[in-house]
């Protein structure tokens, strides 16, 4: 008990009391469950009250009622949200019956509900438990997930903050959970006491973990410190250890066995994996087993294991090393096939939250039979339930292997069986003032409370554990908040201890001591009151009060003896019942806890703080961090006793009082000492009360008598006398009687606690003084510690201190006269430390130094105390001095760590060993990782990249804009010119704090739009958007009104183009069918001839849906609760003049079956391409779109196809993709199909892989089951493989897609119809998979796949079918006679396009050569010309590089003998002219498709003239006469291709000219003009607006790859033409897109906005870096192209993106609508109100600067700033008002000022101006009491004047000055040089009198002396006196000698007439 130092005989005050009802039990009388609740038979009391505490933390009993107790319990816990600033709040979690209720609640807020909770069953334990999730990215530290856990018997549901729900089933009974750092412990509910122990078997594992309710439950091992056995790893399988007490941080877990009754302290940590292999690992021989089991259960236990077999378990336990092992009772596995569902745990945990399910697995092997008796050596067929033919070996179960390990740290030393502890009902972990860090536990039996000390140790991970100490306690709780806990004591009375220091003893009023026996009270009796830590001489009145305990107790003690002991009372029996005692303390949370009172009641109390003022709060830090710790500790708990005594000070009195106790401490009489003496009685001198009144009268008044006589303390001070009190030291009484006057000098005593402590305490001190100088905040308080410091430093002798302090505050330092005695052996007695030197430290004037380029010496600072200077000054260094390295490195170069070092926590009184040692420490901040991100950001001029430095830096020290408003602005001015340069010259990709300390909101709204799409994907788009206003008729929805208006407005402001194309492609309307009626046709031949015209007119409406998919796509945010709007696809005509219905349905003519069934389809992959790709979509949103009418469903297979096109079809959930493929309708699986392959594009997911086999019978067994699979599905399944593979090279798929390009026709109808598509397919798919690879097909060489694809193309003998299928093909087809060569026309098409896509951009000649158009006649009769234009396509993309965008080069694809002779009259007769014709045009328009792949989306001028060339000559050429030669379907085919190829290459631009060729061919309807021409041509208009303008298309390999499937260059014939091409593969054009639209958006407005951007490109073979200038919102060029992207000034904030580092910061813009947010700058007007930027408020002024300062009206203001407090600051300071009629040149310049920070851009430095005016009137005016604002007017005036700055004004770019005007500062110097100047002349004496360091007298002259001495920089007069400047002769031996001094020339030319006698100076200046 010799540990416990306590101090008795004090008391504190409890405040904030309230009566304690749990918030949850109110609510849950309201719960329509509540009635159920009370019926139920609750348990009786005493079975829940047991002493091994079931009740511990968490639960209580309560009485609900009279007749019945209910189980009811809650935790409360210290609430905190990230997101808020609010105050923090207090959590509870009520649990009862079946109900959970969270709720929250703080001091300014009532409780209220958060989350309330109905479980099926009982809940046993509700807890919280944070849970990680893991991240995708190893790097990225896993995100914590705040959940709550509710635990039933068979399940625990877990509930997270976020809203997901899983529920976890038990494998096992679970008597307790428990939360931890990784997740939840469980203990298995002991089975012990169920089964009998006779025939012993392996223990089972006892503790499991479960780190996520995903995971699998898996044991827990631990790794026990045994003495005769290394630590070896193995399952915590004791059923006699019990978890008592688990902790996050630091991560440890409390045990205790109940056997030998000994408490453990283990640390729990993930597992290595030598343990999981070790503990899983099973070896020959038998180990020993654990070391957890009593001695007496060991022989027996080794005894049985080497007896028998050993006993195996689906656990292989470390116990049972065999081999050849078998399961334990077989009946328990009789499920010997249970479907191993642990794949389950790892689906992926981000999706949608569900039910994780129940892993039979982990249920079979947790399933501990406790009713199985057959013991381990019985055969088989004994076993109750097995039969005979069980008896095969059931097969061994993988066992699970254990996420987490504890390991034993510390272990109680079990002594006799008398002494063994009970468990401990309570365990918390607290600390005390000093940081120690206490592992306390309460024994209840024993009545008292142990409390281990530890240490974490420099591996975090591991503590050290120290010393136990132990006190009586009936219960205990910590306080966090204040470092200390609450302790029950046996006698009923609540003390409060600081670790093991006792502190006081807590009064709550209305509540009394309860009686207490006699044997708890004989400890106490016997121990002796310790000495008490005061000076023997103390007179300080509040302490002395308080150590005599004259509080009046609520019973008064007597008072007779030294010694307290606290006394019985009268039995009073009635009196004691009728007031309630505590019994028990619970639910601490910071300071508060809850009082369980003896009449059954709560009373929730909070213990106060041990400071409220931050300037005594800062002073105790820094005693706590200098001093030992157990004086540090005696010091705060005095300190904590005085400042907390009932009816304690006011807040504004604290620090008077600390000033006080703490002097008495450091063994002053502070009776004496004048201003001491008068402290209690005022308010602190505020710096305002001008210095007269501060100064204390020496003789005070008879009102102070008369004060004091009726003073609490005086009646205390009689009432003690009367009492007897305990007396102090007889020293202290014999100088209490004394007068004051009879002390001549006042001395200290040396016997004070502080005493020797002093120069070290004024040290640290000194340095917080220094500190607060750098907040203008904390200022004030820096006044106040003055005085404490001035005293100290007289008494110590520190002369230049004092003078140091008298510059500060003259007028005030000088009212201090008196000065204490030390003498010189007292002086002997001090600890001086090494660091206290005679010259002070002055940050200021360390800045001082740094600015004017001295050598400066390291700045000691206080680690966690002064981070502003540490902070400050490292940024001087950093920027001023210019060392790269001050943050990281160097740091010790500017800073000096001071340190407290008390050898071994033991000080003994020796001198030596209590020095303070002065250690330059590395500081531990995160400086190391800003460092590594700076290391990216080199920018070109050295100093430009010390200012990015700079900013990046402070941004990760956590300093803000807050901060330096409030950073004295002398010392703030570099920093705000660092932040000025990077405000210029930002780089775009800083985060989002480094932009808003620079100020460029543009930047930091974009950075926090980068931040939030990585948290969750927004709900709106990044550009506001209104709906057009349309009219009702239009409101029919044509599905084309969400596109952006305000955005269109801006690209295309001149004209309707957008308007025209959307009317274009608008379906939903009737069309107009106007057919002449002629006389001689009769009315029934009319109406047919109408309706005729409809078909034709509807061939065109049913192929617009694939075009308006492209125009509007992406363009539409769903809202979740409505389904999407579908247009209607109106197949109806109206018939001019009447306006009559013309419709298909009369019957009068004939319309193809099924027409509209593909239609419908593109228009639902229309409507559902709208959807951009960052909307939210979830499963369920995707069914409830399900039509449901049948006719339909068409529309839906569309949209499914499009959701999965934009990547949202992954979120539906496999269950759905299953039931839409069983209803096996056609269209819905052929959209199913190729979505979910679109959605998983390259990533060979297995299991939409296995999907899509089904639909392939090529990719089925041989020997399955053929499927009746619909011909178009397999097609869109084998495009599927293809797309999921594409560019992986996967051998087996390429194998089974080769051999497919050439199926036979199989010997019954199938394989037969559409085989074109299908072969097409396969090429199509074989080219995707092998995307790129050329001749690098690894793996593949033995397929030879370009011979073999070679031979498809040009025909030949077919081999023979290898592979799984061959039996299949055995017979020929009985339909089709191909014989045994490959029939070309169906397989060339697939096959080219595989080679071209396969040697897509390879430049590969041989394999281009195949490709070449053949030359001769005899040749080109052989092929289709449709063939031709493939090839010429398939050869031009693989010879990528050589493709130009001009006319030579494409008709140079032409061979010879075709350009000879086309357009040649005469002909020889051996030439097919047709043939020719043909050929040409084919060849023609496969190069005009090559280039438009190669020039896709640039908007190339020279490939658009060129394409737009011969798409004008196509058109000749169809209304030409030859247009019969060629055919006038073929022309159109070839016109169709070029149009596609030029809308390609404009794709996204609108370009007019092709939308006016679109616009000519939508026109036409008649003859040869069939459906799939006028879906070509609209496909080209969509692509030609696609996305409304937002997007265009790439050119990467993948994208071409979709580009072929979708513009395959054969269209249908009519709507369900599907033989060549599958019609929805014309969707998978939108793979290719990509947003590059750049949309500048104004941040103030958040309008779209014109501003001028530089674009850079980077060198190519073809042109060198050029950049251009782009007017914005424009499309920008493919982006590998870039290297840089600049937004210009004059009119916004330049900005610059840098892609030569990347470009996902730009991707990550363009995705998200291409927001670029851009600032206006001041005064300048956007592009689209001011073109030519002539009213601009700056443009008519440039020339005369001075008129247009006089002329600025301060109404002008708003429109250079939109910034409430300069437009306020206009209005008030600047406008002429009555008030201000008198001050009409402070107007001027304000006015001035306002106008010079608006027009430069920098308003924050409005304050830096007006305080610099201010200080010069000031100083003017002579009004300084304090020298403060002139040091920053000195700094300003140096920085202005530093080298380093003068340089960079060289070296930079032209005009760019410093922050402050080049007019203002010299005009501010010359005022104050003036003013000083004539008070020199006038008062030189007084100068000479101070450097010869003569006392002075007179007030004011001391205060200009002082501002003097400090505007000029003029040292300390000893140090100047040490120089000898008076022996000087001439004046360069002076100049010399104030250079070594560092005072500056100006200061010399000023004192050098003072020194050298003025006519010597004369003849030096004439020198000079």
């Amino acid at each position: 008990m010799s540990n416990v130092y306590e101090e008795r005989a004090t008391m504190i005050a409890a405040v904030e009391l309230q009566s304690f009802v749990p918030f949850g039990r109110e609510h849950c009388k309201n719960h329509p469950n509540a009635v159920n609740l009370q019926l139920r038979q609750l348990q009786p009391a005493s079975d829940l009250w047991s002493s091994d505490g079931a009740a511990g933390l968490v639960g209580s009993l309560q009485e609900v009622t009279l007749q019945e107790r209910e189980r009811e319990c809650w935790l409360l816990s210290k609430g905190s949200s990230a997101d808020s600033d609010e105050v923090e709040y207090e959590e509870e979690l009520y649990a009862a019956g079946n109900m959970v209720i969270w709720s929250r609640g703080s001091t300014s807020q009532a409780s209220h509900v958060y989350k309330a909770f109905t479980v099926d069953s009982p809940v046993q334990q509700a807890l919280w438990c944070n849970f990680g999730i893991p991240q995708k990215n190893k790097d990225e530290k896993e995100i914590m997930e705040q959940t709550v856990c509710i635990v039933q018997s068979s399940c625990v549901n877990v509930h997270s903050s976020t809203g997901k729900d899983f529920i976890s089933p038990l494998p096992f009974q679970v008597s307790k959970l428990w939360p931890t750092k990784f997740g939840l412990l469980l203990e298995r509910r002991n089975p012990a006491s169920d089964a009998p122990l006779s025939p012993p078997r392996e223990p089972l594992p006892t503790v499991f973990s479960m780190l996520h309710p995903l995971d699998e439950i898996a044991p827990l091992v631990c790794r026990p410190t045994g003495l005769f056995e290394a630590a070896r790893v193995q399952y915590v399988s004791d059923s006699t250890m019990k978890i008592i007490f688990s902790s996050c941080e630091p991560s440890i877990v409390m045990t205790y066995d109940t056997v030998q009754g000994v408490h453990s302290v283990w640390a729990l940590r993930k597992v290595t994996p030598e343990e999981q292999s070790t503990v899983l690992k099973c070896t020959e021989q038998v180990a020993t087993p654990q070391g957890l089991l009593p001695p007496s259960f060991l022989t027996t236990h080794l005894r049985n294991v080497s007896r028998m077999d050993s006993p195996g378990s689906p656990f292989h336990c470390h116990a049972m090393q065999n081999q050849n092992r078998m399961t334990s009772s077989p009946g328990l596995h009789s499920r010997t096939h249970s479907p191993s569902i642990s794949s389950m745990a790892a689906l992926s945990r981000s999706h949608s939250p569900g039910m994780a399910a129940p892993s039979f697995q982990v249920a079979a092997r947790f399933n501990m039979s406790y009713h199985s008796s057959s013991p381990r050596g019985h055969s088989f067929l004994h076993s109750p339930n097995s039969t005979a033919s069980e008896s095969v070996l059931v097969p061994e179960m993988e066992p699970i292997g254990p996420d987490l390990c504890i390991e034993q740290l510390w272990s109680e030393t079990a002594s006799s069986h008398k002494e063994m502890s009970c468990q401990a009902s309570k365990v918390f972990i607290t600390s005390d003032l000093c940081e120690n860090k206490y592992l306390c536990f309460l024994v209840e039996s024993h009545q008292h409370l142990r409390c281990l000390k530890f240490i974490e140790s420099n591996d975090s991970s591991q503590l050290i554990f120290a010393s136990v100490a132990t006190f009586p306690a009936k219960d205990a709780a910590p306080l966090q908040d204040i470092d200390a806990m609450l302790v029950l004591e046996a006698n009923g009375s609540l003390v409060l201890y600081t670790g093991v220091t006792r502190v006081s003893k807590v009064f709550v009023p209305g509540l009394l001591s309860p009686p207490f026996s006699l044997s708890n009270n004989i400890a106490q009796l016997s121990t002796p009151m310790e000495s008490v830590s005061t000076p023997a001489k103390a007179s300080g009145r509040h302490i002395r009060r308080l150590e005599e305990a004259s509080m009046p107790s609520p019973l008064s003690e007597p008072r007779g003896s030294t010694k307290h002991h606290e006394t019985s009372w009268l039995d009073d029996y009635t009196f004691q019942q009728s007031v309630p005692y505590i019994q028990a303390l619970r639910d601490p949370v910071s300071r508060r806890v809850t009082l369980e009172l003896s009449n059954g009641t709560m009373l929730r109390i909070t213990i106060p703080e041990i400071a409220t003022s931050e300037l005594v709060r800062k002073c105790l830090q820094a005693v706590r961090f200098i001093l030992p710790k157990e004086t540090a500790m005696k010091v705060l708990v005095k300190w904590y006793n005085i400042y907390n005594a009932p009816g304690g000070p006011s807040a504004h009195l604290e620090w008077n009082l600390f000033v006080t106790c703490f002097m008495t401490l450091m063994g002053y009489n502070t009776e004496r000492l004048g201003w001491t003496r008068n402290l209690h009685f005022e308010v602190p001198l505020s710096p305002v009360i001008a210095p007269k009144k501060a100064r204390q009268s020496d003789t005070g008044s008879d009102e102070d008598w008369d004060y004091m006589r009726c003073s609490d303390y005086h009646r205390q001070v009689v009432f003690r006398h009367v009492c007897g009190a305990v007396s102090l030291d007889s020293a202290d009484s014999s100088g209490c009687g004394e007068p004051l006057a009879s002390t001549p000098a006042l001395r200290l005593d040396p016997s004070a606690p502080l005493f020797p402590h002093l120069p070290a305490l004024f040290y640290v001190l000194h340095l917080l003084y220094e500190e607060l100088k750098l907040d203008e905040l904390q200022r004030s308080g820096g006044r106040l510690l003055v005085g404490l410091l001035q005293q100290l430093a007289r008494d110590l002798q520190l002369e230049e201190y004092i003078d140091l302090y008298w510059r500060d505050y003259p007028s005030f330092i000088t009212t201090f006269k008196e000065s204490c005695i030390i003498d010189h052996a007292q002086m002997e007695q001090m600890l001086r430390p090494s660091f206290l030197r005679a010259e002070p430290t002055c940050v200021f004037s360390w800045f001082s130094g740094c600015l004017r380029g001295d050598v400066v010496a390291p700045f000691p600072y206080l680690p966690g105390i002064c981070e502003r200077t540490k902070l400050l000054v490292l940024s001087y260094a950093l920027y001023i001095v210019g060392d790269d390295n001050a943050t990281s490195v160097d740091v010790s170069k500017y800073l000096a760590k001071l340190s407290a070092v008390s050898v071994l926590g033991q000080l003994t009184h020796s001198p030596h060993m209590e020095t303070l040692l002065f250690l330059t420490g590395q500081k531990k901040t995160g400086t190391e990782s800003s460092l590594r991100r700076q290391g990216s950001m080199k920018s070109d001029a050295p100093n430009e990249s010390l200012a990015e430095k700079l900013v990046v830096w402070l941004t990760s020290a956590g300093f803000t804009l807050k901060d330096l408003e409030s950073v004295p602005f002398g010392v703030a001015l570099p920093i705000r010119d660092a932040i000025y340069q990077c405000r210029e010259h930002p780089c775009s990709d800083w985060s989002e704090e480094v932009c808003l300390l620079i100020g460029r909101q543009d930047l930091t709204k974009q950075a926090h739009k980068v931040t939030l799409a990585k948290g969750k994907p927004t709900v709106g788009p990044g550009l506001t958007r209104e709906a057009p206003a349309t009219t009702e008729a239009d409101e029919e929805e044509d599905g084309m009104t969400d596109l952006n208006q305000d955005l269109i407005g801006l690209i295309w402001s001149q004209d309707l183009r957008v308007q025209e194309a959307r009317r274009l492609l608008q379906s939903s309307r009737p069309v107009r069918v106007s057919v002449v009626h002629l006389p001689e046709v009769s009315d029934h031949e009319y109406i047919e001839e109408k309706e005729n015209k409809l078909l034709q007119l509807c061939q065109r409406t049913m192929a617009l849906p694939v075009g308006r998919g492209l125009f509007t796509l992406f363009s539409y945010h769903p809202v979740p609760t409505e389904p999407l709007p579908v247009p209607k696809l109106n197949l109806t005509g109206r018939a001019p003049p009447q306006n009559t219905m013309v419709d298909l349905n009369s019957g009068n003519i004939d319309v193809p079956p099924n027409m509209t069934s593909w239609s419908s389809f593109h228009n639902g992959v229309a409507a559902g391409l709208k959807i951009a790709p960052a909307s939210q979509v979830d499963s369920a949103w995707i069914a409830y779109n399900k039509p449901k009418s049948p006719e339909l469903a068409n529309e839906y297979a569309g949209f499914l196809m499009a959701l999965g096109l934009n990547g949202h079809l992954t979120k539906l959930a496999t269950l759905n993709i299953h039931d839409y493929l069983t209803k096996g309708h056609e269209m819905t699986s052929i959209g199913l199909l190729l979505g979910v392959s679109a959605a998983k594009l390259s990533t060979m997911d297995m299991s939409i892989t296995r999907l899509l086999s089904i639909h392939i019978p090529a990719l089925l067994p041989p020997t399955s089951t053929e499927l009746d699979v619909p011909h178009n599905v397999q097609v869109a399944a084998v495009v599927g493989i293809g797309l999921v593979y594409q560019g992986t090279g996967h051998r087996h798929n390429a194998e089974v897609l080769l051999a497919e390009i050439g199926r036979p026709p199989g010997p019954e109808m199938e394989y037969c119809t559409d085989r074109e598509s299908y072969s097409l397919a396969a090429g199509l798919a074989l080219g995707m998979v092998c995307l790129g690879h050329g001749s690098n097909l690894i793996g593949m060489t033995d397929l030879n796949v370009p011979e073999q694809l070679y031979q498809y193309m040009v025909g030949g003998h077919r081999r023979t079918h290898a592979g799984i299928n061959r039996e299949k093909h055995k017979s020929p087809s009985y339909q089709i006679k191909e014989g045994d060569t490959i029939n070309v026309d169906v397989t060339c098409p697939g096959a080219t396009l595989a080679l071209a896509m396969i040697y897509l951009k390879t430049n590969n000649r041989s394999i281009a050569d195949w490709l070449k158009a053949p030359d001769t006649m005899f040749l080109l009769d052989f092929i289709k010309p449709e063939f031709l234009l493939l090839r010429t396509l398939a050869r031009c993309i693989i010879m990528w590089d050589e493709i130009l965008p001009n006319s030579e080069w494409v008709s140079s694809n032409v061979p010879q003998i075709i350009q000879e002779n086309i357009g040649n009259p005469v002909v020889s007769e051996d030439l097919n002219m047709e043939t020719l014709a043909q050929a040409h045009d084919y060849i023609t328009a496969g190069a005009c498709m090559a280039v438009g792949f190669r020039f896709a989306g640039s908007a190339n001028s020279d490939a658009f003239d060129c394409l737009y060339k011969f798409a004008r000559g196509f058109m000749q050429s169809l209304t030409s006469a030859n247009a019969t030669v060629t055919g006038h379907y073929n022309l159109q085919t070839c016109l169709s291709m070029v149009l596609l190829a030029v809308s390609m290459v404009m794709a996204g631009s609108g370009n007019l000219k092709v939308l006016q060729l679109c616009r000519f061919l939508h026109k036409r309807t008649s003859g040869e003009m069939n459906y799939g021409f006028h879906m070509a041509h609209h496909m080209a208009l969509g692509l030609l607006f696609l996305g409304g303008g937002r997007y265009t298309l790439s050119t990467t390999n993948s994208a071409i790859a979709a580009l072929l499937c979708a513009l395959y260059p054969h269209f249908p014939a009519h709507s369900t033409d599907n033989r060549y091409h599958l019609q929805a593969l014309r969707h998978l054009g939108v793979l290719a897109a990509e947003p590059r639209l750049l949309v500048p958006v104004d941040v103030d407005t958040l309008k779209p906005c014109y501003a001028l951007l530089d674009i850079t490109y980077k060198e190519t073979q073809w042109y060198e870096e050029t950049t251009v200038e782009l007017m914005a919102p424009t499309m920008l060029p493919e982006l590998q192209l870039l290297k840089k992207i600049k937004v210009k000034g004059p009119r916004y904030w330049e900005l610059s993106i840098d892609l030569s580092k990347g470009t996902q910061h730009l991707q990550s813009i363009l995705s998200k609508d291409g927001v670029l947010y851009v600032k206006l700058r001041a005064g300048q007007l956007p592009y689209k109100d001011d073109p030519r930027g002539w009213k601009s408020l700056l443009a008519p002024n440039v020339n005369n600067r001075n008129s247009e300062v006089r002329t600025f009206k301060p109404e002008a203001i708003s429109t250079f700033t939109s910034d409430a407090a300069l437009v306020s600051f206009a209005e008030y300071f600047c406008k002429a008002s009555e008030s201000m009629k008198h001050k009409q040149d402070t107007l001027a310049v304000f006015s001035t000022i306002l106008y010079e920070c608006v027009t430069q851009e920098n308003p924050e430095m409005l304050p830096t101006y007006i305080a610099v005016d201010q200080a010069v009137q000031a100083l003017e005016e002579t009004e300084m009491c304090e020298t403060f604002a002139l040091w920053q007017m000195r700094l300003v005036l140096e920085l202005c004047e530093s080298r380093a700055l003068q340089q960079r004004l060289r070296d930079g770019p032209l005009g760019r000055g410093l922050l402050l005007s080049s007019e203002f500062l010299p005009v501010m110097k010359n005022s104050a040089d003036g003013t000083l100047d004539g008070w020199l002349s006038d008062n030189s004496h007084v100068l000479t009198a101070y450097m010869s360091g003569q006392p002075l007298t007179e007030d004011m002259l001391s205060n200009m002396l002082a501002c003097f001495l400090v505007y000029h920089s003029i040292p300390c007069h000893k140090k100047m006196f040490s120089t000898h400047l008076e022996g000087s002769t001439s004046f360069p031996e002076l100049l010399l000698k104030f250079s070594q001094l560092g005072i500056p020339v100006r200061a010399l030319l000023r004192l050098g007439p003072l020194i050298l006698g003025t006519a010597l100076f004369r003849t030096g200046q004439q020198a000079c």
